[in-house]
């Protein structure tokens, strides 16, 4: 998978070639997928979410020039999949799940898995996490239909932010924060489930 999928696409950086490898895609999917865990596509994980394709997790992770020191804010953790590849590479993770239920799964499989500096929780993703904050960088896996302004306030000055942005049709952005303002500029077209309040997907769900 990184040879072929990612690595041959271009991604360089040495230390998210080595956490994907690490990362076993296949313990992250449900058990009717695992024979496409590795796999170039996104897969679904129940609960009307996906686990994102892996170039795009590796090319995310890339865009935000981590260090080891960091403090990462990651909005959808989904199945945990992402916040696993983070936590390989950066000090602390801090993971907020719109889902409960997803949020509680996450959480427990990266605990089985060893994850010490990784930490989910149930939430509202507009609100951020204000008790960590503020952070080197954001991630988010799931798409507003703006930039919400929360997660730039928790953004330390020179940190870097990038998260997919619009409605049907959809920009990667990558946001950076500087001593006088913010820079945004549109890097990629891509495909993520919107971003929404935990009522309105709980509502989605009971339907």
């Amino acid at each position: 998978m990184v040879d072929t999928q990612i690595k041959a696409r271009g991604i360089r950086d040495a230390k998210v070639l080595d956490a994907m490898r690490k990362v076993e895609r296949h313990l992250f999917v449900p058990e009717g997928f695992v024979d496409s865990a590795y796999a170039d596509m996104p897969l679904p994980i129940g609960c009307g979410q996906t686990i994102s394709q892996p170039y795009i997790v590796a090319y995310m992770t890339e865009a935000l020039r981590l260090k080891p020191t960091d403090r990462i804010l990651e909005i959808g953790t989904g199945c945990g999949y992402q916040a696993a590849v983070l936590g390989e590479i950066v000090k602390e993770v801090y993971s907020i799940e719109v889902v409960k239920s997803l949020a509680e799964e996450a959480r427990v499989r990266l605990e089985r898995l060893g994850y010490k500096n990784i930490r989910v929780k149930w939430g509202d993703g507009y609100d951020a996490w204000q008790a960590y904050a503020p952070y080197d960088a954001i991630i988010a896996t799931a798409s507003p239909v703006e930039i919400p302004q929360k997660l730039v306030e928790q953004l330390k000055p020179g940190g870097k932010m990038i998260l997919p942005v619009g409605s049907f049709f959809q920009e990667l952005y990558l946001v950076e924060k500087t001593e006088t303002g913010v820079r945004e500029q549109a890097i990629l077209p891509v495909r993520f489930v919107p971003m929404v309040h935990p009522r309105e997907k709980e509502f989605n769900e009971n339907e």
